[in-house]
């Protein structure tokens, strides 16, 4: 009787594995989880403008509703060391790198995943001296208990993916891959995002500190005035000790702005990838900042599709779904199929002459019928883990509507907020102006002054500090709406990089 060559065996298994693959697998489909009908970012119709301040970061901002993001939202703020600065970042920034190593690591596990849909083919070569008892039967022809022994072994087995087992962990690491992808864009996202923010509070600390170094200023032209008043017999030495106080504590406001000016800065040289001796050589001012006129708004339903962390968390219950494929599979019968062939001699120059071969086919089956229900709380395990993935995605979901909504809310407040702060700034203004007029005068006592003074001082400061607050609310919306990620055309969210 004639046998199937070995060869003709790999090629029936690679034939009937075809086969296999088209079946059906074990465990849940995946679907992607459906908003709620009612999705949106507030109970009420969110205003299409915003109020319009005079001054700097002052303009109506118009919100247009479905509108795309650019990839590069940071240029709508029209500064150059701003774009050059996220540029640098974006090349050298330490966990941005970390992030594309893992991603390209992910996808190696994938490719890793999909070899077991193949048979694995394995060669050998063994080469033995052996010694025989005496008082057994001698293996070879000859009576020499003492022989050199060559083998060489192809081998091939393959496990057919019967219960699709293998095609889900394939599955559930594309999932994962996917899951580190967007932990990557989230990476990118937060990244430029702040960059941004660090750039907007160095430009307000700036302008903090260049109104209270006018502060201060003005606190020590007011502290020579009393001074020479007090030696004309105007006013009287406590009214001197009163300004010199004021003057002390405009001074003791430097310090603390000038501190945080430095770690701004620190924190600015760290993101941009350097270390703080090789400081960055961009600075920021507000005036030289261009608040964002047009306002691009997401809908609710693309929401979903552009938040890192809603597709990361979106992937991860999809592995989590794949696992209880697995985790039934593991559960049923599994067949095993293997071939064996080579040659074996005593000399090497005879390893492939006639007669020297051998071959071997086999096939198993095995079912698990007794292990102490490991396999089922296995089972029962990843459907909890699943049902963990989906409360988590849940909660994502209303956290990323959370964070729109709260800043379409904060770009309405800190246009009405700039209002009232610029008139109080001008008016705090002129009011110090006229009893600054009317001391020299004698008109008004020395405590009308003082008043004056700390009233102006806090509407200078706060109208810097609202100023600040609308870049920042403006870019917070931005990284709130995801970016504008998809965009992109270069390699730096793929693994376009990886061999």
């Amino acid at each position: 009787m004639a046998y199937p060559s070995p060869l003709r065996w790999s090629l029936r298994l690679a034939a009937a594995s075809v086969a296999l693959l088209t079946g059906c697998a074990v465990g849940p489909d995946f679907e992607t989880p459906k908003l709620p009908d009612n999705a949106g970012y507030g109970a009420q119709a969110q205003d299409s403008k915003t109020a319009a301040p005079d001054g700097l970061a002052g303009g109506a901002q118009h919100l247009t509703e479905g509108a795309d993001i650019q990839a590069d939202w940071w240029a709508l703020f029209h500064s150059e060391p701003l774009n050059r600065l996220i540029e640098e970042a974006l090349a050298k920034n330490a966990d941005l790198a970390a992030g594309q190593a893992a991603l390209r690591a992910a996808y190696e596990n994938v490719y890793a995943q999909e070899g077991a849909y193949y048979p694995q083919l394995s060669a050998s070569f063994t080469p033995s001296r052996q010694k025989e008892a005496q008082v057994l039967s001698p293996t070879l022809a000859s009576p020499t208990p003492i022989f050199n022994l060559f083998t060489t072994q192809l081998s091939v087995s393959y496990t057919p993916d019967v219960w699709g087992a293998n095609r889900r962990a394939v599955e559930s690491q594309e999932a994962q891959a996917e899951s580190q992808r967007f932990q990557l864009i989230a990476t990118y996202l937060t990244l430029t995002s702040n960059l941004v923010g660090a750039a907007v509070q160095e430009a307000s600390l700036r302008a903090q500190i260049a109104a209270t170094r006018d502060i201060i200023d003005a606190e020590q032209q007011l502290l020579d005035l009393t001074q020479r008043q007090f030696k004309a017999g105007q006013i009287s030495q406590g009214a001197v000790i009163a300004q010199r106080a004021a003057q002390a504590q405009a001074q003791a406001t430097l310090p603390p702005l000038l501190k945080q000016l430095d770690i701004q800065r620190d924190l600015l040289t760290a993101l941009a990838g350097r270390l703080p001796s090789q400081e960055i050589e961009q600075t920021f001012e507000l005036d030289k900042l261009v608040l964002p006129q047009e306002i691009p708004v997401s809908l609710p339903s693309k929401l979903v599709a552009q938040r890192p962390d809603l597709r990361q968390a979106e992937a991860n219950l999809h592995a989590a779904s794949a696992n209880i494929g697995v985790a039934i599979a593991n559960r049923l019968p599994n067949i095993t199929l293997s071939a064996n062939a080579g040659s074996t001699a005593t000399d090497i120059s005879r390893m492939f002459q006639s007669g020297s071969g051998f071959w071997e086919l086999a096939g198993g089956l095995t079912a698990p019928l007794f292990d102490g229900n490991t396999l089922l709380h296995k089972e029962r395990g990843a459907r909890a883990l699943y049902d963990q993935a989906a409360a988590q995605y849940r909660s994502t979901v209303i956290t990323a509507f959370q964070n729109v909504a709260d800043a379409l809310k904060a770009l309405s407040a800190d246009a009405d907020a700039l209002e009232a702060s610029v008139v109080a700034e001008r008016a705090a203004a002129e009011s110090l102006d006229i009893v600054r007029q009317q001391l020299k005068l004698g008109a008004i006592n020395y405590l009308d002054l003082l008043n004056a003074e700390t009233t102006y001082q806090q509407a200078r400061i706060t109208l810097v500090q609202v100023q600040a607050t609308r870049y920042a609310d403006t870019a917070a919306l931005f990284q709130a709406l995801g970016g504008g990620w998809w965009n992109r055309s270069d390699t730096i969210l793929t693994n376009a990089d990886a061999d």
